[in-house]
Formats: structure tokens, sequence, C-alpha cells
């Protein structure tokens, strides 16, 4: 009998795919990889890792790819891993998991610099879940998920890993939105990939519609609020990035990340119309970042990004009152972020 094993697909993971299996192997059964077509040492690094390593044919297809994968596994549950990720902590708890749910585990997103983005994931599956979607698939045939202890690290989203990916994502997305225009997942995922590849205005207009076709309880409709205030804001559509953030505020008062978004909305208004700024524009940004050391961190919230209940907003309220002949207040943040 297997309980647990990991499921991974791979292509051209020599870099780092022995981080990811190194640090599953010690909480799962047996370890499964299907290679998608590398040329380089993926297959022989993950069999040396102890990982059963299979092949197939590449068809631009992310869902075809897992579930091929998770037909290989005779494990009672499947932990999906890609080999830029890895488990940071928590692994014991993937000794006892609830029958008839999908587990959903946190997800450090590295970003540049320093930046983290919290997200939430369903990663341990029951046999029998299957994946649909050419590209950011999901899985799908269980409604029910338990959220587990467990910690990955991610460092597929840095400049160097967006570069390697190309456009492959926005050219699946795509593939997706022909089949299904009024998907809200799917736009959202698109913008997200303008957003990260630094093309405002066409992340402003597919978090738009995103916006428009998401439900209100959609699990990651924080993060689409979020992203879209910044990709609004840096399209210069301000006036609807404001008329979103009092659209959304009473959903999301207790969000750092919302009230952090709006700072930074205020701040680039004030600089916009600096007839408004000092009177009206500018102490919105001060209250805004005020609000987010009152919530304080909240790693719970789908893309929450470490800092925002802390350091981060103390930083931005330093610049401001250095900016306007504050120095105690000032000094005051400043040392309060270090703090942090």
């Amino acid at each position: 009998m297997t309980r647990l094993a990991l499921v991974m697909i791979a292509r051209d993971e020599a870099h780092q795919i022995a981080r990811a299996l190194d640090s599953a192997a010690p909480f799962v059964d047996l370890m499964i990889v299907l290679d998608t077509g590398s040329v380089d040492g993926t297959r022989e690094i993950a069999r040396a890792c102890g990982a059963q390593v299979h092949e197939f044919a590449w068809r631009d297809d992310f869902a075809a790819a897992r579930n091929a994968s998770l037909a290989l596994s005779p494990a009672d549950w499947n932990l999906v891993l890609d080999a830029d990720e890895w488990i940071e902590s928590g692994g014991e708890a993937l000794a006892a998991l609830e029958p008839d749910a999908m587990g959903w585990v946190r997800r450090d997103n590295q970003l540049e610099g320093e930046a983290i983005a919290q997200t939430w994931i369903p990663r341990v599956l029951p046999r029998g879940v299957r994946y649909e979607g050419r590209v950011h698939e999901q899985p799908v045939g269980l409604a029910r998920g338990v959220r587990l202890p467990v910690l990955l690290g991610h460092d597929g989203f840095t400049a160097q890993s967006l570069a390697r990916k190309g456009d492959r994502n926005e050219v699946l997305l795509m593939a997706d939105l022909q089949d299904h225009p009024e998907d809200p997942y799917l736009w959202f995922q698109l913008a997200k990939e303008h957003q990260a590849r630094g093309h405002p205005p066409q992340a402003a207009l597919c978090f738009t519609e995103a916006l428009r076709l998401a439900p209100a309880d959609a699990p990651w409709r924080h993060s689409l609020v979020v992203r879209g205030l910044t990709a609004l804001k840096d399209a210069g559509r301000l006036e609807e990035a404001r008329a979103l953030a009092q659209a959304e505020r009473g959903a999301w008062d207790r969000s750092p990340d919302f009230h952090f978004a709006v700072g930074d909305l205020y701040l680039d208004s004030a600089m916009a119309d600096p007839a408004r700024a000092v009177d009206d524009l500018l102490p919105i940004a001060e209250a805004a970042w005020k609000r987010c050391l009152e919530i304080g961190e909240q790693p719970h919230l789908d893309g929450a990004v470490r800092g925002r209940g802390s350091f981060m907003a103390a930083h931005n309220l330093a610049i401001l009152y250095e900016t306007f002949g504050q120095p105690e207040a000032a000094a005051r943040y400043r040392a309060l972020a270090a703090r942090r």
C-alpha cells in the first residue's frame, strides 16, 4: 500500500529539481517525475534523488500532463509539486490527512528583492482528483478543502525565472480564453502574466474583465482586488482605481494589502493632482498606511505580501513625514520599520 506519493511534471529543471525532491523525500512513500522533453540532466538527477522517471510528449496542455502523472501514481494521496517549489516547513502534517478533502498549503512566492507574496493552493489530492486547464490548471472533482500547516517556498516569479518561461503562459491562456471567454479565473491569470511582465495597459484591461466576471466569494478575490488596484494605478486609470477601492473597502477593511495598495494609489493621485495633494489626497494615503499597521500581517489572505502590515507600511510613512518636514515622526516610523 502506498499512502502518499510526490507527483511532479518537469522539463529542463536540472538546476533546481533536486532541491524540490530532497525536500519532499522524508514525507512521502514514492516520488514520480513525468518528464515532458528535457534536454538537460533533469531525468538523471531525478533518478539519483530516488524518483521514478517517466516520459510524456508535451502538447501545450498542463492539465493533460498533470493528469498523466497522476495516472502513474498508486497512492491514496498525491502531493503535487513543481520543480521550482520546495517544502519549507510543516511536512510532518502530511502524515495525517482528512479523507474526501483536498489539502491546501501556503506557498511563499519570492519576488524581486526581498518581497514575498503568500498564497494558498490545493496541492494534496486524494486518489481520483484530476486537473482542468491548459495553463494555471486547477484540480476538479472534489469541492471540500482543508488548510494544512505546510509551507512551500517558490522562486518561479523572479525575473530570471519569468524570462526562462517567455510568453508560453500568455499564449496558452489566450487559447483557453478563446474556448472560455467568460471565465474570470483565466482573465485573472492573464492579467497577472501582463503585470509580471511589465505591461500596465494590458494588465489593467484583463483585471477589469476579471473583476467584472468574478463572484464575490471567489477564493482568489482578495488577490484580484489588490492586484487590480495596482494595475489600474500603474496604467494611469486613477479615477477607476479609486472607485474600485471605494466599492471594495467594506469587504477588505481587515486586509493590510488592500490598504497598502490604497495608500500607493492616493500617493500617485496626489502626484497627478498637486492642487488637491496636501488637503485631500495625501491624508488618505497616510491613513491607509496607518491602518496597515493597526491590522498587522494577515498571511491567511490569498496573495498577501509580507511586510505590508508592518515594515513596508512604516517605511512609507517615514518617507511621507520626511518629505513634509516632520523629522521626529519620520524617525519614529523608521525605527518601527527596522524593528518589524
